[in-house]
């Protein structure tokens, strides 16, 4: 053995590099990757298609070698692959959920002969995953499968879906919204960035080999993730979801904005997340934790958060914890001058550096905690990519809440305090997805995660990550508009035709009807107003206010006011508000049901028919208030966890032009139950029933403001609830073109939307029939309504 070229233990514990490779039966990575002589093409159809004359990527390792090639996709391989997708769908959705379960089944065995040449190629590529949480996926995912139709009855599969990740993606994150979306009954085209695709294409090899039928996998490579919006034109394409880092997910929702097909976002790339310590806290693991998780290579920036009088113990441990880490190496120069001048800043600002060892030139970086930083700072709020903590001070709890809410993201918080209740309360206030008690970075796909802020607009995870790749089986996919070429900048800013009813001959003039802001019934802030015309268009019925952006705003405001405390009362308070709600409603059914009648130009009985349904709906949201309260999921380890939902904040909701009272109610009520506030856009061809109901909400125990409602010129208002910051989601029923608009404006900041657009003048189109109470539509009203939040408490 003395000459032996590998080295012994003692050398490579020297060197801290990998020891050799044990004998294996299965093909390494680097084995795989000669096979496929190392220029990997597209996986389609169930075999590997590598067309010639297309461009090509060179994937490099973090030395600098050449690990692979990728092709980028052309206008062909993307219609290739729809097709493939399309076949594979049927073939997939015609087999019961015990087949497809068991074929996921399958898969897990062949994860377990294969782990080692995926986790060998993820390391290659720098595409963290292990084999076991893979497997984890799938036999949660599979038995999913199992009980899709017990469990989640009413519901169908939207069809193909594009799942799409950034070049930064772990393969993990990837896995999570591939293979939910496969176990619901859905084939799936997947994108994915530059250092998870080949992992991709190895699994989508594996799985097709295991026994998946052909055409239900398929991967598409390119240069980046407008790739996706291209394979989403193809009209079989029902639902885009993406994982990654929130630029190229905005860059992929502008890209397919107009393509009638909804974007599911999952920012979990490059979001800041808090670390927060208590005096509290056990100091010694806390500081451990930090050490483990702020300076290696990672998907997420951590800010140390740590109360005052704790402040200088925590320093003193660092700096004892941190005395032998060496140097980091960056990814470019380019970060490295990022890095030198997020450190200049802080010195500037009155930082001090707790550093291991000196700085020295090049790609390297010492591990470096930036004590004393300003919560506004640019290198707080989006650090640079290197081994930078930032370190910030706090007296109170309220304050701590405070520091952990200030960044735009909202991925997940690590709490460290032995004290349960203040780690709860710490835990409610955050808004973020995840919270880890006395831990960090713990995931298992049982929990319900949804991206706050600008951290996404989709939930992975549980019962609750599955609706997305779901619709409600009463209704049926529509036809997709077509993009049009829209000028964003001047959408909205044709006025409607105003008058201002001249008040000198009273007796001639039609009722003019108030809008409802802040409590109160008043005109819009132009003091101008629009003829509401009978359907047949010759008689003017009644003036209603025409608003506009400055009338949001003022409804807004006093919305963002009143939603915390609406929210904080209890689900049997909020019930009893509206049963309250309903009763009112009742009791002006006589008014109320000839405004429907005049305005929509129905017999009497019709018109009463839907305000008996409205008040019907109304008790019906009354009911939900105290029923669907998350739960405690089983971990996989010690200890417990919570999940629950919560509301999302104030919901802008541009209203349908058919059933205009009823529609109004079920959707105010899907709103108002979850604890949100609201402020709605009556339909613009049929505003006096929602006017009418100003009324009801007056003699209401509802808190003013709660809900506000706004009458005028549709696209005007789309535009203003659009470009306002403090609206979290809007809920549309409108033209392609406001569809179009919304998608293309709403991501910055990023809000959560649910768009169905209109076929015709008619108001016939994706609105649903709305007196049908089916089961599955108001469910999926109300987790539209929601966000999930998942606390993890784990004990020794």
């Amino acid at each position: 053995m003395a000459d032996s070229t590998n080295p012994t233990v003692y050398e490579i514990f020297e060197s801290m590099e990998q020891g050799p490779a044990a004998a294996t039966s299965t093909p390494t990575a680097q084995a795989w990757l000669d096979h496929h002589s190392r220029s990997l093409g597209f996986f389609m159809d169930g075999k590997f298609i590598l067309p010639a004359d297309r461009r090509s990527l060179s994937l490099t390792d973090s030395k600098g070698g050449v690990v692979c090639s990728t092709v980028c996709a052309e206008d062909a391989d993307v219609s290739q692959c729809a097709s493939s997708a399309a076949a594979g769908w049927k073939s997939w959705s015609s087999l019961s959920c015990s087949q497809r379960a068991k074929a996921l089944l399958r898969l897990v065995g062949v994860l377990g002969l294969h782990g080692q040449c995926v986790s060998e190629l993820c390391a290659l590529c720098e595409a963290s995953c292990s084999p076991t949480a893979l497997v984890r996926l799938l036999q949660y995912y599979s038995s999913w499968a199992q009980l899709r139709d017990t469990l989640i009855p009413g519901w169908t599969p939207v069809g193909v879906v594009v799942v799409v990740s950034s070049h930064d993606c772990s393969l993990y994150s990837l896995m999570l919204k591939v293979l939910p979306a496969l176990a619901m009954g859905n084939s799936v085209i997947v994108v994915p960035g530059r250092s998870a695709a080949p992992p991709t294409l190895l699994l989508a090899q594996l799985f097709t080999g295991a026994g998946l039928p052909a055409g239900v996998l398929n991967i598409l490579t390119g240069s980046d993730v407008t790739l996706g919006a291209k394979v989403s034109r193809n009209p079989d394409v029902r639902l885009i979801a993406y994982c990654g880092n929130k630029q190229d997910g905005l860059a992929l929702c502008k890209a397919s904005a107009g393509m009638g097909v909804p974007v599911s976002v999952s920012s979990c790339v490059g979001a800041t997340c808090p670390f927060i310590i208590f005096e509290s806290a056990d100091i010694d693991s806390a500081v451990d934790e930090v050490i483990q998780i702020a300076f290696k290579k990672k998907e997420v920036h951590w800010v140390l958060c740590v109360q005052e009088s704790v402040s200088d113990s925590v320093v003193a441990r660092l700096k004892l914890r941190m005395a032998n880490i060496k140097s980091v190496p960056l990814s470019s120069d380019a970060d490295r001058v990022l890095v030198d001048a997020a450190v200049q800043e802080a010195l500037q600002q009155g930082a001090t550096l707790v550093q291991p060892c000196g700085v020295s030139p090049g790609a390297r970086y010492p591990p470096t905690v930036l004590c004393g930083a300003a919560p506004s700072s640019p290198y707080v709020v989006t650090p640079p990519p290197g081994p930078l903590l930032p370190l910030l001070m706090f007296r109170s709890n309220t304050e701590a809440v405070l520091l952990g809410n200030h960044s735009p993201h909202g991925h997940a918080a690590s709490i460290w305090t032995e004290d349960l209740t203040l780690a709860l309360e710490t835990a409610k206030s955050l808004s973020v997805g995840s919270v880890w008690v006395n831990s960090s970075s713990v995931s298992d796909p049982c929990f319900p995660v949804s991206g706050h802020k600008d951290s996404g607009t989709g939930t992975d995870g549980g019962q609750e990550g599955l609706y997305q790749f779901l619709r409600p089986s009463f209704s049926s996919p529509l036809p997709r508009p077509s993009p049009v070429s829209l000028e964003y900048s001047k959408f909205g800013t044709e006025a409607a035709q105003v008058v201002i009813p001249d008040s000198t001959d009273g007796a001639s003039i039609p009722q003019s009807y108030p809008q409802f802001v802040g409590g109160k019934a008043c005109k819009s802030v132009s003091g101008c107003s629009v003829a509401v015309q009978a359907p047949g268009g010759d008689i003017v019925l009644a003036f209603c206010p025409d608003g506009g952006r400055k009338d949001v705003r003022n409804a807004v405001e006093t919305a963002i006011k009143v939603q915390p405390g609406w929210m904080k009362k209890s689900p049997s308070a909020r019930a009893q508000s509206l049963y309250s709600l309903a009763k009112g409603l009742e009791s002006r059914r006589k008014e109320v049901s000839a405004s429907v009648g005049a305005q929509l130009g129905v017999p009497a009985e019709e018109a009463d028919r839907e305000v008996e349904l409205s008040v019907g709906r109304l008790n019906v949201w009354a009911a939900y208030c105290d029923k669907v309260q998350g739960g405690s999921p089983p971990m996989t380890q010690s200890g417990a966890a919570l999940s629950f939902p919560e509301p999302l904040g104030v919901v802008g909701i541009v209203l349908p032009d058919n059933a205009p009272l009823l529609s109004m109610v079920t959707v105010l009520g899907a709103a108002i139950a979850t604890g949100n506030a609201v402020v709605m856009v009556p339909s613009q061809r049929f505003p006096l029933p929602a006017l009418a109901f100003v009324q009801v909400l007056q003699s209401s125990d509802l808190p003013a403001g709660l809900v506000n409602i706004i009458t005028g010129n549709r696209d005007q208002l789309t535009v203003a609830l659009a470009n306002h910051s403090v609206i979290k989601a809007i809920w549309y029923w409108g033209s392609a073109q406001g569809c179009q608009y919304l998608q293309h404006t709403c991501t910055s900041p990023l809000k959560t939307l649910r768009l169905s657009w209109q076929q015709d003048g008619e108001g016939r189109g994706a609105a649903p029939d709305w007196a049908q109470p089916h089961p599955s539509l108001m469910e999926d009203l109300w987790r539209n309504a929601v966000q999930w939040k998942s606390v993890w408490i784990p004990t020794a």
